[in-house]
């Protein structure tokens, strides 16, 4: 997210107008839907619109979106990848013989704790609570 989000209260604007798009891209933190125009990402809920730019629009370039926006996502990708990788490999080292099972459900893990960690070191960073 590139600044801080706007608070709008749902009586200042209870309709989106034509040229916003509904789009499932974005984390939706209990919105009940969101919106794009360009760069510009709104959350609906039920009694407000929080509205922020992302330096990127995901919809025209997805892997720059996540660069410059949504870094934690890569690095859970990444954490996921790695240890799965390294779970397959040792369990294969080891010869067990319910290693794809374990190396996902290590994949799952290590990618959502990465995510987690990544995600709390950029808010610490951006001063945010």
């Amino acid at each position: 997210m590139s600044g801080k989000e706007i608070r709008v209260p749902r009586g200042v604007r209870e309709f989106m107008p034509d040229w916003i798009e509904p789009t499932i891209l974005g984390e939706p933190h209990g919105a009940n839907r969101q919106y794009r125009y360009g760069n510009l990402h709104i959350r609906e809920y039920d009694n407000e619109f929080l509205v922020h730019t992302d330096k990127v629009d995901p919809r025209k370039d997805p892997v720059g979106h996540l660069i410059r926006d949504a870094p934690e996502v890569l690095v859970g990708i990444a954490g996921a990848a790695l240890a799965g990788g390294l779970s397959y490999v040792a369990g294969r080292y080891g010869k067990k013989t319910d290693n794809i099972t374990t190396s996902v459900i290590t994949a799952a893990t290590a990618g959502y704790v990465s995510y987690v960690t990544a995600k709390k070191i950029r808010r610490l960073l951006a001063g945010e609570s």
